[in-house]
């Protein structure tokens, strides 16, 4: 299946997000924060700091990135999967199902 209007989920080989310029200013602006924070944490370590501390943190930056994995599958959802669904691609249940799976293991 390949669709071509504005560089929506393509084939399986062709498939990229569309995500507005504000979502990407958003997602990049996120994730350069939460690289600051694996950066502290990494400084934290050096200094031998209190283990219960570096773990409180490091629970800060997962947190982060969840927020992040959320955003990014609230936007899939509504973009991506109901097109491929509209399209007849049932396929695409199976691959939200896993990546869902993914995303809550622990």
């Amino acid at each position: 299946m390949l669709k071509v209007d504005g560089g929506h989920c393509a084939t399986n080989h062709e498939r990229k997000s569309h995500h507005s310029d504000a979502m990407k200013k958003n997602l990049t602006t996120r994730l350069n924060r939460i690289e600051g924070q694996i950066r502290g944490i990494k400084k934290l370590i050096d200094k031998d700091t209190y283990c219960d501390d570096v773990i409180t943190q490091i629970a800060a930056s997962q947190s982060a990135l969840n927020s992040v994995s959320n955003l990014l599958l609230e936007g899939h959802m509504k973009s991506c999967i109901v097109d491929r669904i509209q399209e007849g691609d049932l396929e695409v249940v199976d691959e939200l199902l896993s990546t869902m799976k993914r995303l809550t293991k622990k």
